[in-house]
């Protein structure tokens, strides 16, 4: 660690530093609420990642990008993104909500498939990460935080077409990639159309993998209240060596499937806005234990969710009011858990009210969700935030939260495992405490959190001869603080290029945890310290070079260093280099991380 820090302060030694007016995304509307609320009136913990962050980071896919922000906790398994669990602060991979363009992409079989409904990152525009509860604003499952990823909007001339070759790469593993798009741009209808394909013939014995991803997006009457349609459709398959099971099961095998249709417009006046959603949602899901004998087991999965949304804004002398209700049906179709449906209803409505000439911001708000098979359940909470000056803000917050018990949980069964009929939902209280300061150049945030969580659902048995059961297995309480700090600056021989650094940190700690169980399936195992710092550097107008380094100690004192780092040219020719310092690691279930590794791509636009 001490090494990396070294190099870092010798890099940054090389420029001189002056002020800067950097692009940020204070007036861009965030997800974070109900309410049609820029960034700069948000008072909760958000993360944004733009897409010239992305364009920046020595990443390949979502899984990798998530892991470069603080109390963000993806535990991959391989490279690729193939399969991975998400975290946030803590708590469990069931408690994280997905959203893409705001429709809800949670599974109603397991939180394993969280991250199915990955697009690649050149469709990407930004990323918004909210911390803290968000089930008042997002319903169930956004237990500890949710994340939206908002796709590219379809900007361009009238009657255009437009090819492009976004990426073509080779590297370690024979991993091969490929991204194709289409622009199409008309009088008044714009269509953006994308395929992805991922391939590696593995890192270690069956770990290989394939995967597709088809995008695309439609705007129609663009021209005044614009309707957009999302179609995409992503499939992967993969070898599981050690996935799941126990670290010796090293022949399973996966594929799934993630599917999503959208429709989505905006109507608005002077003082009303209203967002109505229509989406529908499918996931299918197939394991297999020993990959060339099905026989043995095999398991077939598929979840439908069809989802009516409507959302809006009011504008008036008291402030600004939030309201909306979203009605959704799953089912659920499986050789093991059987065939099941489920009718879920959310009301909610939120009021900001703006004091003080905009100084004194408070924000209480309800949710009220009604679930077929679990019945009513309500999560009040309240936002207060204060505008020290035009750049300084204090705010906190106070919520319910809660998850309701996967498919997986209630009815799952295999030779060692079984699920629980009787499972109550997981519920918590959330409190958050924090400050943000943001200039031209320096950014500076800072938080302080407490969940207290009731039910928390895990797999545990008296003895070793037992079997894995599901049970609400007793209180937690998590708490913990968390910094970001970034600065820009520029080289002292070009003001025109822009440099960056930026440090983060995050601590955890998981108390009152249950201690009367002998054997834990899911035993916690948080990120007890997390750090992360990314030098961003240009030293010609055309060469770029991001490095990021990822400091990992987990609750059961395992740790780690990441060092990460990418060097583009012309924004078309880049090198990726992973893991530079070859560290030995496994994020989950003792599945060995890969070694150092490389890749090598160029884009190239055709018109």
């Amino acid at each position: 660690m001490k090494k990396v820090f070294t190099l870092l302060i010798f890099l940054i030694s090389n420029f001189s530093v002056s002020q800067d007016q950097t692009t940020d995304l204070d007036e861009v509307v965030v997800l974070s609420s109900k309410l049609d609320l820029p960034f700069s009136k948000n008072f909760r913990t958000v993360n944004i990642i733009s897409s010239e962050d992305i364009k920046n980071s020595p990443v390949t896919n979502v899984s990798d990008l998530l892991q470069e922000i603080t109390g963000i906790d993806v535990r991959r398994r391989g490279v690729g993104g193939v399969q991975g669990d998400l975290y946030i602060r803590g708590g469990g991979f069931d408690q994280t909500l997905l959203l893409v363009d705001g429709m809800k992409m949670d599974d109603a079989q397991t939180g394993h498939h969280t991250l199915n409904m990955i697009l690649p990152l050149y469709l990407i525009e930004r990323v918004e990460i909210i911390k803290g509860p968000a089930a008042r604003i997002f319903g169930q499952n956004a237990f500890n935080g949710a994340i939206n990823i908002v796709t590219k909007d379809l900007e361009g001339e009238k009657r255009t077409v437009h090819m492009k070759l976004n990426e073509l790469s080779y590297g370690s593993f024979e991993q091969k990639n490929i991204s194709l798009s289409t622009k199409i741009t008309a009088e008044n209808i714009k269509s953006l159309i994308s395929y992805s394909g991922n391939r590696s013939d593995g890192y270690r014995h069956n770990t290989d993998f394939k995967r597709n991803n088809y995008f695309v997006k439609t705007s129609f009457n663009t021209n005044k209240s614009p309707v957009n349609i999302i179609a995409s459709f992503n499939e992967n398959k993969f070898g599981a060596n050690g996935f799941y099971a126990s670290p010796s099961a090293t022949e399973q095998y996966e594929e799934t499937q993630a599917s999503l249709l959208g429709v989505t417009t905006t109507i608005s006046s002077e003082k009303l806005s209203i967002t109505p959603r229509l989406y529908w949602r499918r996931g299918q899901d197939e394991y297999i234990y020993i990959r060339d004998n099905p026989s043995v087991y095999r398991n077939l999965h598929k979840t439908n969710k069809v989802s009516a949304e409507l959302s809006g804004s009011y504008f008036s002398k008291s402030g600004i009011t939030g309201f909306g209700m979203d009605l959704s049906t799953v089912n659920i179709s499986s050789n093991n858990l059987g065939e099941h449906k489920r009718t879920t209803v959310n009301l909610f409505a939120d009021h900001t009210f703006q004091l003080f000439d905009e100084k004194l911001f408070i924000s209480p708000g309800i949710a009220l969700s009604y679930f077929s098979d679990m019945s009513f359940h309500s999560f009040p909470g309240i936002d207060l935030g204060y505008n020290v000056s035009s750049d300084f803000k204090i705010y906190s917050n106070i919520g319910k939260t809660y998850r309701i018990p996967t498919y997986t949980d209630l009815y799952y069964s295999d030779r060692t495992t079984v699920g629980n009929e009787n499972l109550n939902p997981e519920s918590a209280t959330s409190t958050e405490l924090g400050l943000k300061y943001n200039s031209s150049n320096f950014k500076f945030s800072a938080a302080l959190f407490n969940r207290s969580a009731k039910n928390i659902i895990d797999y545990v048995k008296s003895s070793e001869n037992d079997l894995w059961k599901a049970e609400n297995i007793g209180s937690l309480t998590t708490k913990g603080y968390e910094f970001d700090i970034s600065y820009s600056f520029k080289s002292s021989y070009d003001l025109s290029n822009v440099n960056s650094i930026s440090i983060g940190y995050t601590n955890i700690r998981d108390n009152n945890y249950v201690t009367d169980i002998n054997f834990s399936k899911y035993s916690l195992n948080s990120l007890k310290h997390h750090l992360i710092s990314k030098l961003n550097l240009k030293y010609t107008k055309n060469i770029n070079h991001s490095i990021v380094y990822k400091y990992s100690e987990r609750s059961d004192k395992s740790n780690y260093s990441v060092l990460d780092s990418k060097i583009m040219y012309k924004k078309g020719l880049y090198i990726y280099i992973n893991n530079i310092l070859d560290e030995i690691y496994s994020e989950t279930n003792l599945v060995p991380m890969p070694g150092r590794s490389f890749l090598v791509g160029f884009n190239v636009g055709i018109d």
